[in-house]
């Protein structure tokens, strides 16, 4: 039962809500914390791995500031810092925009990618120790099913009845 409170426009959590969002934070923040914690290993934070493994997809690993940026959720000017700090340590570099005077490429450079290899590894076994091993084919599908409604993403990458 939500009910509003003084002060606030919007009706509060029920009692099942409450709890089901609780345990939804502490789910992410337990996971997240873990795989960067992981991560630090390898010398990459999240966010440098984020940019480098979204890069490593793009076509010739490059792809424009404002397309990086929304690929990856981020405003265009967290990205842009970001990737200030990622080019003085040569993971990656900044090319002209030949399509947009005013804009940039962001292209995975040979660290960069270098570093990624060597990431990937300890990434992988991470999210796969912290989250993929701890689940079954049915959890694994409620996910995809969970964030499709919540995300808007399309339901894709996991057949019915497991891993693809």
């Amino acid at each position: 039962m939500s009910t509003k409170r003084m002060g606030s426009a919007a009706p509060w959590l029920s009692e099942d809500e409450e709890v089901a969002w609780r345990a939804f934070r502490r789910m992410m923040i337990a996971v997240q914390a873990g795989v960067v914690h992981d991560l630090a290993a390898s010398g990459l934070s999240e966010p440098d791995y984020e940019v480098l493994s979204t890069l490593v997809e793009a076509p010739e690993m490059t792809s424009t500031l404002h397309a990086q940026a929304q690929k990856m959720g981020w405003s265009r000017s967290r990205l842009s810092r970001h990737a200030s700090r990622m080019e003085v340590r040569e993971l990656i570099r900044r090319d002209p925009d030949p399509a947009d005077g005013r804009g940039c490429l962001l292209v995975l450079a040979p660290l960069g990618l270098d570093a990624l290899r060597g990431a990937t590894a300890v990434h992988l076994e991470s999210v796969r120790r912290r989250f993929a091993d701890r689940l079954d084919a049915r959890d694994l599908l409620d996910i995809v099913r969970i964030s499709g409604k919540l995300a808007h993403a399309p339901e894709s990458g996991l057949r019915h009845g497991g891993r693809e």
